[in-house]
């Protein structure tokens, strides 16, 4: 049984795949991708060396191309927060005293137990304070 070229590229895509998958470099996505092309130049009929050029060709741009472009994105803050880093840097209203041992607040529409950040420090009721950051369930104010 002699098995047509295009087949033995797409068993190479599928193969490079796998460890895509198993790794999460997207490299091996990206040799896969080279890997189809190829296999659909061996499905219109084209040599073996077209196919090899066409794999190599393929498999670089997008490495050189689409590799600078997720190391970018990857390395960039998101420009949106969400969760708990959405409510650093955000003022909240004094609900009961906030010392050393505790107090509440309303922060985003929500009481919150909080602690001031120097312990020595105190809020009365109706402050305003910020929050520097969420600590488990507490708000650490200032």
């Amino acid at each position: 049984m002699d098995i047509d070229a295009w087949v033995w590229w797409l068993v190479g895509a599928v193969g490079l795949g796998i460890p895509l998958v198993m790794t999460a470099m997207p490299e091996f996505g990206m040799l896969a991708v080279g890997a189809v092309a190829a296999a659909v130049v061996a499905a219109l009929g084209g040599g073996v060396a077209a196919q090899t050029i066409v794999f190599a060709a393929v498999s670089v741009a997008l490495i050189a191309v689409v590799r600078p472009i997720a190391a970018r994105h990857r390395s960039q803050r998101p420009q949106l927060a969400s969760g708990v880093d959405a409510l650093k840097g955000r003022s909240a209203v004094v609900l009961e005293r906030v010392d050393a041992s505790g107090g509440r607040i309303k922060l985003a529409g929500e009481v919150w137990s909080a602690r001031p950040l120097d312990s020595g420090q105190s809020f009365e009721a109706g402050q305003q304070v910020d929050v520097v950051e969420i600590d488990g369930a507490t708000a650490v104010v200032m």
